[in-house]
């Protein structure tokens, strides 16, 4: 597409009974977390129409944000953290909303149409959704997989009063393969195509406000921001398209040095984070993240770092400092 989308759908503007329902039930478990924005607007995410009564299609778009290399080799380098490949560069939600915005403007210009965009910051179910129009479906992960794109894109939606016809949502291709689920490092999801978010290492790493439950501390391993692992492991990730220009691994996120991390200031991190998605989290969960990976590293050399930040003023940095102060003299050989 000449804008740069990989793939585009339509569906009509509301949700099939069956995504209600998994979103009721996800909610009800209390499996959001700590993402009380999911429950608060609930009914808009449910009722497309609730959220704007005129919309009457939903035009569903993918970009595509496939690595160019194996996506989880970072995880074998004890000294350098592992940022989620989609947070390698740009903020994927600047990049994808001008992207709408242009095709937006257009569509109403020459449909004389009216139109919303959205990129995940809205209450839409962005994945039922593309799924209905047909850019493939969710699978037992619970993200959108596609024949042609595999795991790896991220979803942009326009709403319009335009009566567009519809295209015919994706089957389900899953089969017996359950190696997404398998790939877990904290047995996230309790059954197939239902994830339990206070157990993701993704929520863990960037919505989770407290400190990172004792649990899951050594299977985060070295990844301080979100996890890639269920989407590596799909095996329709063969096709993937290659990531956007703009949205393609910056050299300096790929495999970021823990020893300069741990030392970052508020201010250090909004200049070394500015324009990615990382920025939003604040430096006091992201070195928390940090020291986490480093309790993991078995690595003695960051212990004069990890000892400085005990007394850091910040309570979740100081937790977790001490923490891995003491795994890593555990950890240290005799």
């Amino acid at each position: 597409m000449a804008l740069g989308f990989h793939a585009v759908g339509f569906a009509p503007a509301y949700l099939a009974p069956e995504a209600r329902t998994r979103l009721h039930d996800f909610l009800a478990a209390g499996h959001h977390g700590e993402m009380a924005w999911l429950a608060d607007r609930a009914d808009q995410r449910s009722h497309p129409q609730s959220l704007w009564p005129e919309a009457r299609t939903v035009i569903a778009l993918a970009l595509a944000y496939a690595p160019a290399t194996d996506p989880l080799e970072t995880l074998d380098k004890p000294k350098a953290g592992n940022i989620s490949i989609y947070a390698r560069n740009r903020d994927y939600h600047d990049v994808a909303k001008g992207m709408l915005k242009h095709l937006g403007a257009f569509i109403a210009s020459r449909y004389h149409a009216e139109v919303k965009v959205f990129v995940d910051t809205a209450p839409v179910l962005e994945k039922p959704l593309a799924e209905q129009a047909g850019l493939g479906w969710q699978g037992k992960h619970t993200n959108l997989v596609s024949r042609a794109h595999g795991s790896w894109f991220f979803l942009g939606e326009i709403y319009t009063t335009l009566e567009l016809p519809p295209d015919t949502p994706h089957p389900n291709h899953c089969g017996t393969c359950t190696a997404c689920l398998a790939a877990c490092p904290t047995d996230a999801f309790p059954a197939p195509y239902r994830l339990d978010a206070t157990r993701c290492i993704s929520y863990l790493t960037i919505e989770h406000a407290g400190p990172i439950p004792h649990e899951f501390r050594k299977p985060m391993g070295n990844r301080i921001y979100g996890c890639d692992d269920c989407l590596a492991a799909c095996p329709w990730n063969r096709f993937a398209h290659a990531a956007h220009e703009k949205l393609k691994a910056r050299p300096d996120n790929t495999a970021p040095d823990l020893a300069s991390l741990v030392q970052l200031t508020d201010a250090t991190f909004r200049t070394r984070f500015a324009g990615s998605p990382v920025k939003r989290i604040g430096r006091d969960r992201f070195v928390r993240n940090v020291l986490i990976a480093i309790g993991n590293s078995a690595d003695l050399s960051f212990a004069p770092a990890a000892r400085h930040l005990t007394s850091d003023p910040k309570p979740i940095v100081a937790e977790a400092a001490a923490w891995a102060l003491a795994q890593l003299h555990t950890k240290a050989p005799p």
